[in-house]
């Protein structure tokens, strides 16, 4: 008798031609390429009439605002044992392996498949994480825009005094209300827990020593690790800390918002196109349903 199985699919895209991940009807999204491309392989294809069609839908861990990019971004869908089965065809390999195979050759080449597996008794890309980690690439005077890398590295005029941002940004590590620097979802906080976030002129003296991917010396990089992310947060936080790198704001205004959680004009998002969504952690396979279950809490700024 045939079941119901989890996939985890991990996945890349420029987010530079998507109004972001999530579905929306007459644009074009990651979810809505993503969500074509399996119904076409696994129901579609396959359905007698629009009743037999229960379509596959896909979780994610982050879901990215437009032009934002992603180097690793971790979904699941559940499909039936059956349908992957009928994906295999002709293809001398097994059905999620046929599936990743096909997925391959029919989506737009912004979107690449990193890899499909099984995923895990209890996993859930979006509630089993630990912890998100984000990059905003800039370049300021300093140094000369890569033209290769213009949709993925924002260009600042001026100079930027990183060890300002730096300062002003380190009142952000533990748990806050970051309600200046973002929006909720509907019955949602933007309560989050920051673990780490640093700003970084990559070194001209030894640039191969970053841990950064597309870099080149002088570009200024800024990386953000938190347990999850609220709407427009990376980005208004990335505001945020060039306006005090320009001298336009200080450390005590930046501090005074974060702690007076209010949205108003001062502190909306940058230009997404220098962010990019890096990693996603998960915890050991035994801890995955655990990790689900308390994220799926609304939190307040009581917990741990």
């Amino acid at each position: 008798m045939w079941g119901v199985i989890r996939i985890r699919m991990d996945i890349a895209y420029d987010g530079t031609e998507f109004h972001g991940w999530a579905k929306q009807p007459e644009l074009r999204t990651v979810q809505g390429e993503l969500e074509h491309a399996l119904n076409t392989l696994l129901v579609r294809s396959f359905a007698k009439d629009q009743a037999d069609r229960q379509l596959i839908h896909i979780a994610v861990a982050g879901r990215t605002d437009t032009g934002v990019h992603a180097s690793h971004q971790v979904t699941h869908f559940d499909v039936q044992e059956e349908q992957l089965q009928r994906c295999v065809g002709y293809l001398d390999l097994d059905g999620i392996e046929a599936l990743q195979h096909r997925l391959r050759r029919i989506l737009p080449d912004d979107i690449a498949i990193l890899g499909l597996e099984r995923a895990p008794q209890g996993f859930d890309a979006r509630f089993s994480a630990l912890d998100r980690t984000y990059v905003f690439r800039i370049v300021d005077s300093e140094c000369t825009p890569d033209p290769r890398l213009r949709n993925c590295v924002l260009a600042i005029e001026g100079h930027l005094d990183v060890a300002a941002m730096n300062q002003a940004a380190q009142c952000c590590v533990g748990l806050h209300d970051f309600g200046s620097f973002a929006t909720p979802n509907p019955g949602g906080t933007t309560i989050r827990k920051v673990r780490s976030l640093e700003w970084q002129r990559i070194s001209e003296a030894n640039p191969n020593a970053s841990e950064y991917r597309l870099t080149f010396p002088g570009m200024i990089v800024f990386k953000i690790v938190a347990d999850a992310f609220a709407h427009n947060m990376v980005r208004s936080l990335v505001k945020a800390c060039v306006s005090i790198g320009l001298g336009k704001r200080d450390a005590r205004w930046f501090e005074y918002k974060l702690n007076a959680p209010l949205r108003e004009g001062s502190t909306g998002p940058i230009d997404p196109r220098g962010l990019t969504l890096e990693r996603v952690e998960y915890p050991p396979d035994a801890q995955l349903a655990a990790r689900a279950a308390k994220i799926r809490a609304k939190r307040t700024l009581l917990d741990d």
